[in-house]
C-alpha cells in the first residue's frame, strides 16, 4: 500500500544519486549484486544473534536495491537487469526469516515456516500477475519505472522493509509478528488472484 507514496519521496534523490554513480562507472547489475551481498550479510548477523548490528547492512541493501534501478535509468535498462533484481529481492526476502529461524528454531520455527510459505505464495501471485499483464499489454508506473508489471496489494516492498526493521529491533517478538505479517501476505495474494480473475478471466 505504501510503495506509491514511498516512490514519490525517494525517487528524486535516488535518481540524482544514480546519475552520479553511473557517471563514475557503476553498473546497475553490479549494484544489484552488492545489495544482495549486503542483505545476506544482514541475514548472517541475525542468525548469529546480532539483529541490531544487522540493521545497517539490511538498510544498505535496500538502498542498493533502489539505486540499481536509478543507475539503469541513467544508462540502459535491460530485461536481464530487471530479472536479476527481482531474483535477488526474493533471495533477500527469504533469507531474513530463515535467519531468525536458524537462530532460535524451537521458538521461531513454526512461525518462520508460515511466513516463508506466505512469501512463496505472495511472490508467485505477484510474478504470475506480471506475466498476465505483460501478455495483455498492460503497464503501470505506480511503483516507478520497472522492468515488469508491479501489481499493488496490502503488503508491498515498503511494508516488508519496515517489518524486517521491526523484527531486528524486537527479535523476541518474531513469532507473533511473523504470524500476523504472514497472514496479511496470504490475504494480499488471495486479493491479487481475485483481481486477476476479474480482469483476465475472459
Amino acid at each position: 500500500m505504501l510503495d506509491r507514496l514511498a516512490r514519490q519521496l525517494i525517487d528524486p534523490p535516488l535518481n540524482q544519486l544514480g546519475q552520479e554513480l553511473a557517471a563514475r562507472g557503476f553498473s546497475a547489475n553490479g549494484v544489484t549484486l552488492i545489495g544482495g551481498a549486503l542483505g545476506l550479510f544482514a541475514a548472517l548477523l541475525i542468525a548469529l544473534g546480532l539483529p541490531g548490528l544487522a540493521l545497517l547492512p539490511l538498510l544498505a541493501s535496500r538502498l542498493a536495491d533502489g539505486l540499481d534501478g536509478a543507475i539503469a535509468r541513467a544508462t540502459q535498462k535491460t530485461d536481464f537487469g530487471g530479472y536479476l533484481d527481482i531474483a535477488i529481492d526474493f533471495l533477500f526476502y527469504g533469507a531474513v526469516p530463515m535467519a531468525f529461524v536458524l537462530h532460535a528454531p524451537a521458538q521461531n520455527g513454526a512461525a518462520g515456516a508460515f511466513l516463508l510459505a506466505s512469501f512463496y505464495f505472495n511472490g508467485t501471485s505477484f510474478l504470475g500477475y506480471a506475466i498476465l499483464a505483460e501478455k495483455h499489454g498492460h503497464e503501470t508506473t505506480a511503483q516507478g519505472q520497472k522492468s515488469l508489471y508491479y501489481s499493488n496489494g496490502i503488503l508491498e516492498g515498503t511494508e516488508t522493509i519496515v517489518f524486517f526493521v521491526l523484527l531486528c529491533l524486537l527479535p523476541q517478538y518474531f513469532a507473533p509478528l511473523a504470524w500476523v505479517f504472514g497472514g496479511l501476505c496470504f490475504a494480499t495474494a488471495i486479493l491479487r488472484i481475485y483481481a486477476a480473475k476479474q480482469i483476465y478471466s475472459s
